[in-house]
């Protein structure tokens, strides 16, 4: 095991632990500030804290009952599996598969978690880990430092992780450094080669297919890299202010959501060796940031989460008009993730809601609480279903410092009625 350390400079820690300090902003984010410091923009340190919600009661509140002493009474086809907590720092990225969970956090430990027991873990060394991804054997990492790191997973021994790789290398930053026309200007007086985020990597997305990874940066760029060479090969300009959130879907499509508000989408286009990423449209222009997106497996629907408690959709197939709006959050929307025919949505009012879609209409079939902070992170995996009913387990991370683990049914309990109807 590592030493533990510190969760984050006391100017830091404050701003997360101490809400007075977040009552002066009214908008979830102005525009771009090239003073601010990288923890002023996230959905965490503003206003979500103290910000009052539209709704002064969620619409899904009758799906459950929570006890003075915390107990919480799931409603059918859900049920908490249980509890992960380590007193080492607050909860701000997971990633799941094949059983195996990894949790980031702001003591810069990653963490390996098999069946609720700590299989292995290790040390980024710098820069609080805020997304996580798995393709293969291999884990990336993005940090509050601006780089990505590459981790391995030992095919004998699957609880040794070494890293492979930092991006950008040391040799493409010495490559690149030697030309004056590599550098480009970031902040008033300050200038960085291209092929760096000069400041904290938001979020990670992968395609497969291409061999592509897209990062997202409060900086206000989307890098995009070739996973076989470690190579930059893209840097784009995408937003006013912070990059919150970058998804890749199929069809050679990106979606972009940011503090500026808006979520854009990008077309890929490959000629050769050649990548370069063409904006298509805006979806959404408002105050409040945009803090998540989610898309479905087919591509056909982009959920948008935003700090005012709000979930956003567009149709892909009918020229991204605007599907609708899912209310059932009190503050703001911190993360997403869509799976099967349920969607996810996890907020700083320390719930998640559980949205269940029959074509374009979508109903919130419940709503998981007990965690006593934020809820920054979500992960979800199938599991095998039976007669018709998808079920999913579902892990979710806090600033609460645990992460819980849910087992969610597609079905609800109005289907169990109307079958034991039919038999």
């Amino acid at each position: 095991m590592f030493p533990e350390t510190s969760s984050l400079p006391s100017k830091i820690g404050n701003m997360i632990d101490s809400a007075p300090n977040l009552s002066i902003r009214n908008n979830s984010f102005s525009n771009y500030d090239p003073c601010r410091i990288s923890c002023e923009g996230s959905p965490m340190m503003m206003s979500p804290w103290n910000q009052n919600s539209y709704f002064s009661k969620s619409p899904c509140s009758n799906n459950f009952n929570e006890n003075n002493n915390n107990s919480v009474t799931l409603p059918p086809n859900t049920s908490i599996i249980g509890s992960i907590v380590r007193e080492e720092g607050h909860i701000y990225s997971l990633a799941a598969k094949s059983d195996v969970l990894y949790t980031g956090s702001d003591s810069k430990n990653i963490r390996v978690w098999k069946n609720m027991e700590e299989l292995s873990a290790f040390k980024s060394n710098s820069g609080l880990v805020k997304s996580i991804i798995i393709t293969g054997d291999k884990i990336f990492t993005g940090h509050q430092d601006g780089k990505i790191r590459v981790w391995k997973v030992n095919q004998k021994n699957p609880s040794v992780h070494k890293r492979s790789a930092t991006l950008p290398t040391f040799i493409d930053i010495f490559k690149a450094s030697v030309r004056p026309k590599n550098y480009v200007e970031v902040k008033r007086n300050r200038t960085t080669l291209w092929i760096k985020h000069c400041d904290a990597i938001s979020s990670l997305s992968m395609c497969e297919e291409h061999g592509l990874l897209y990062s997202a940066s409060w900086d206000r760029t989307i890098k995009v890299w070739r996973i076989d060479n470690s190579k930059c090969l893209e840097s784009i300009k995408a937003h006013e202010d912070a990059v919150n959130s970058v998804v890749s879907s199929v069809g050679c499509i990106v979606y972009s959501g940011s503090a500026d508000g808006t979520v854009k989408v990008w077309k890929r286009e490959i000629s050769g060796k050649s990548i370069r990423h063409v904006f298509v449209q805006n979806l959404i222009k408002q105050e409040c940031a945009m803090t998540a997106l989610a898309v479905n497996k087919s591509g056909a629907l982009v959920y948008g989460g935003s700090s005012d408690g709000l979930v956003n959709f567009w149709e892909r197939d009918n020229k991204y008009s605007h599907g609708g709006v899912l209310r059932g959050h009190k503050l703001a929307v911190l993360c997403l993730s869509a799976a099967g025919n349920l969607v996810f949505s996890g907020s700083a009012d320390k719930t998640i809601c559980v949205w269940r879609r029959d074509g374009m209409v979508h109903a919130c079939l419940s709503v998981l609480t007990g965690h006593g902070g934020p809820v920054k992170c979500l992960a979800v995996e199938e599991k095998d279903s039976s007669l018709g009913n998808q079920r999913f387990v579902v892990y979710s991370g806090s600033l609460d410092k645990s992460v819980k683990v849910w087992s969610v049914s597609e079905r609800g309990p109005d289907d169990d009625l109307n079958q034991m109807e039919i038999f």
